[in-house]
Parts: structure tokens; C-alpha cells; sequence
């Protein structure tokens, strides 16, 4: 399988999340990074082992966005299969929140 498939599949799962996503605002890097070093928010590779641990695939994309008071993980994912995965991961405590 090419890049590109899986590339196209995430596409068209990030516009049809277009909704969910207007009600979060998502970290710059600057502020991402502020917000690790304060201890608000796990590192990022942290939250893909605990990912990693129930699903496997290869992440090809990651966003720390606010949801509410909460910060959470936005990640998609493309499983070994092809199947591309929305994955909301608690950035406090590395707990999966959402599979789609």
C-alpha cells in the first residue's frame, strides 16, 4: 500500500470531524511545549505507548488541543490493515478516551 491511501483516508476523516473539532482549540508548539514543561500534559510519546499498548498502527497525525478545562490528544492513526483511527487520548494521564 502507498502513503498516499492512508494520507487520502485521514483527509477525509479530519473534514467530516470538522464539527467535534470546532469545539476545541488546539495547541500551538510553543504552547504545547509550555504546557508539558508545567506538568499539564503528559509528552506526546508517552500517550502513543499507551496507545500503542491496545492499538497498533503509526501515527500520522498529532494535536494537543483543549476540551473544555481538559487537554486532551488528538491522534489519527493508520492500523497495520489500513484502517484509519480517531484517537482521543487524556493528556493528563495517557488514558484512551475515544476510538473512532
Amino acid at each position: 500500500m502507498t502513503l498516499a491511501r492512508p494520507l487520502a483516508l485521514a483527509f477525509v476523516l479530519a473534514v467530516s470531524a470538522g464539527p467535534a473539532l470546532a469545539q476545541m482549540a488546539c495547541l500551538s508548539p510553543a504552547e504545547r511545549r509550555v504546557a508539558v514543561a508545567e506538568g499539564k500534559a503528559i509528552p506526546l510519546a508517552q500517550a502513543q505507548r499507551a496507545l500503542r499498548s491496545e492499538h497498533r498502527g503509526e501515527v500520522i497525525n498529532a494535536r494537543l488541543c483543549r476540551s473544555g478545562d481538559d487537554l486532551v490528544y488528538l491522534l489519527t492513526v493508520v492500523a497495520r490493515h489500513g484502517k484509519v483511527m480517531r484517537v482521543r487520548v487524556d493528556a493528563t494521564n495517557g488514558q484512551i478516551v475515544q476510538v473512532r
